[in-house]
């Protein structure tokens, strides 16, 4: 069979999706990858990079064009990394993202199991709560913007159809501060320069946002008119706070904050539960979804009042309070020192007295209570992107709960997790999907989790 060579020209069907979204091709036997290109589409396509298992290609010609292909608003899509499929309508990327969960349960899982159902998000444009501009000069003004995809160049757009329009109207007020006071921004090979970041976040049930400037010092030129900057451009801002981040790197979020002006934080609400939202804390990114997810997570769990839950990996304790409503009692588990401390002012701000909170390591924590005797009914994970270690898999089973609910924000790692707690004796008995960042690759899942080696 003929080999397939850099740069070469090809005529190709479109057969379905990698796990990233771009359309895949067989050439020459081989597995191509290629951005922007939809499934069912004949393209015409040139070979960019060969590996020893698959290739990548650019799309250069859509020969004959899917039913779903779409014209991107964003004029800067396909610049910019942060979407990955405004060329595409949304009915195709909800079927895309099902397509992938379900792959990876087989492939990766060695599992039959297949999604209930996926929830489509009923706004895909403006959901966002949280945005985290990138700060650089373009044609010698302040510019924010996102990075091109795998990269650090900044792409400037005056308006991101996923952010709230407040986020991007107190971007625009801190680059003009920017220009008229003088202030440097950070330069990132050099490690020189004041302003690295902003970030804003918005409460959609209050109305309110806060602004979070990000830089190297704490001493800012003319800080009187940042404020005034700000706050006369958003009247929806009720906190300005600095964040003092002196690290080398790209790292966004420094240890130091300092309240400017207004309050330390803003309030969300989640199924009737207040949240408060310092700049730290962990806090889903489409509150929307997210209250749909916690739902199904509540509805799965069915912890009633004789019953505990162990819930690891915790954030600000949105799913532990939430489960205390139907549970006899919750412990919650966080690494973060500020997620812990926001739970708990949390709980008693909500007036809630049967959920407790722990700071420290999830498989450190776990395995301290079941050395204690804890015995929960549910434990429920909600891990960052990189999934459970093997041992806290391990010490979740030890405590032989009835039940396990996985949240996650990644469904290769959580197959791959699903695979360990089956031979442990759990089986996914459930799974559902929502669909919390669209226009984007990501998915989050909900897995169900039976204790069955007792049975």
């Amino acid at each position: 069979m003929e080999a397939l060579a850099k740069n070469s020209l090809h005529t190709v069907k479109i057969d379905g999706y990698s796990a990233e979204g771009y359309g895949v091709a067989r050439i020459c036997g081989q597995a191509v990858f290629i951005k922007g290109a939809i499934s069912g589409e004949v393209c015409e396509v040139r070979v960019l990079k060969v590996l020893k298992n698959l290739a990548y290609a650019k799309l250069e010609r859509i020969v004959e064009p899917s039913p779903h292909r779409v014209s991107p608003l964003c004029p800067v899509f396909g610049k910019c990394g942060g979407c990955d499929f405004l060329h595409m309508d949304y009915e195709e990327e909800l079927r895309l993202k099902k397509l992938r969960v379900e792959d990876s349960f087989a492939r990766i899982g060695g599992l039959d199991l297949k999604l209930s159902g996926i929830y489509g998000a009923p706004h895909i444009t403006g959901y966002r709560n949280k945005a985290i501009y990138a700060v650089g000069r373009k044609d010698g003004k302040a510019a924010a913007g996102f990075f091109r995809g795998r990269s650090h160049d900044i792409v400037t757009a005056e308006r991101c159809l996923i952010q709230t329009e407040a986020s991007d109207r107190a971007a625009a007020a801190v680059c003009r501060w920017i220009d008229s006071s003088g202030a440097s921004i950070y330069d990132e090979k050099a490690g020189l320069g004041l302003v690295r970041h902003i970030f804003v976040r918005s409460s959609f049930s209050t109305g309110r946002a806060a602004v979070c400037l990000i830089a190297s010092s704490k001493k800012l030129p003319e800080a009187g008119r940042l404020i005034d900057a700000l706050v006369s451009s958003c009247p929806e801002i009720s906190s300005i706070v600095l964040n003092v981040n002196k690290k080398p790197g790209n790292t966004v979020l420094g240890d130091e904050f300092v309240t400017l002006w207004g309050s330390d934080c803003i309030e969300e609400t989640l199924l009737g539960l207040k949240f408060k939202l310092s700049p730290a804390s962990f806090f889903q990114i489409n509150p929307v979804q997210a209250e749909r997810l916690y739902e199904k997570v509540l509805e799965i769990s069915e912890a009633d009042k004789t019953s505990s839950v162990l819930d690891l990996y915790c954030g600000t304790g949105t799913i532990s309070l939430i489960l205390s409503r139907t549970a006899g009692r919750v412990i919650g588990v966080e690494a973060v020192a500020d997620a812990i401390a926001d739970a708990r002012e949390n709980a008693c701000a909500n007036g809630i007295t049967n959920a407790e909170f722990i700071c420290g390591d999830a498989s450190e924590a776990a395995e301290e209570l079941r050395k204690r005797g804890v015995t929960p009914f549910v434990v429920v994970v909600d891990p960052p992107r990189k999934g459970l270690t093997p041992p806290l898999i391990e010490t979740i089973a030890s405590m032989s709960p009835d039940k396990v609910v996985y949240v996650s924000c990644d469904p290769a790692t959580l197959a791959r997790d699903l695979k360990q707690f089956g031979a442990l004796g759990y089986r996914a008995m459930r799974a559902e999907a929502f669909d919390m960042f669209p226009r984007t690759a990501h998915v989050e899942c909900v897995v169900l989790m039976t204790n069955v080696k007792n049975k």
